[in-house]
C-alpha cells in the first residue's frame, strides 16, 4: 500500500477490524519511511450495475458520488460520517442484490431520499430540493407540508 504522505511502499498493518456486516476490512497502517499513520479499506470487488443518468448517459456506479450528495445534505447536521457510510453501503448492497446490469440514477436518488427521510428531515428536504429540482418556494413548502402530514399520521 502506497503511503499517501510520502509515497513509500513500505508499511506495516497495526490494526485490522471487520465492519459489522463483514463486507469491509479497515486496516490502520504505519509508514516505515515517514512514520505517519493512515487507514485503508479492503472490500470484495463485485460487479456493480451501470448507472443510467437522467439524460441517457451511462456511467459506472460511484459510491463517492452518493457520499458527496449525502455530505452536502447533512452539512451542519448532527449525523456522523460512519452513519453516512452505512447508508452508502446499504444502497450499494441493494444495487448488487437487484442483480441487473443497469440501474437508473432515479432509483439511487429515491433510495437516498428514503434513508434521509428516516434519518433527518432537514437533510431530506435539502437533498430533495436539489434532486427534484424545485423551481420555486411553493414546491419547497409543499414537500415540507407532506412531511408534517406524514408525521401526524404516525
Amino acid at each position: 500500500m502506497r503511503c499517501p504522505y510520502c509515497g513509500s511502499l513500505k508499511d506495516r498493518v497495526t490494526d485490522s477490524r471487520q465492519s459489522r456486516d463483514g463486507m469491509v476490512i479497515r486496516r490502520r497502517r504505519l509508514c516505515l519511511e515517514c512514520n505517519r499513520r493512515f487507514t485503508s479499506y479492503e472490500r470484495i470487488e463485485e460487479s456493480l450495475p451501470v448507472v443510467i443518468k437522467k439524460d441517457g448517459r451511462r456511467e459506472a456506479f460511484d459510491r463517492m458520488k452518493i457520499l458527496t450528495g449525502l455530505k452536502k445534505a447533512c452539512e451542519k447536521r448532527p449525523i456522523s460520517m460512519e452513519r453516512l457510510q452505512g447508508i452508502v453501503d446499504s444502497i450499494e448492497k441493494k444495487a448488487m442484490e437487484i442483480n441487473e446490469p443497469e440501474i437508473t440514477s432515479v432509483w439511487i436518488g429515491e433510495q437516498v431520499m428514503q434513508y434521509l427521510r428516516e434519518l433527518d428531515k432537514v437533510a431530506y428536504v435539502r437533498f430533495a430540493s436539489v434532486y427534484r429540482e424545485f423551481r420555486d418556494v411553493k414546491e419547497f413548502v409543499d414537500e415540507i407540508s407532506r412531511l408534517f402530514i406524514e408525521k401526524r399520521q404516525k
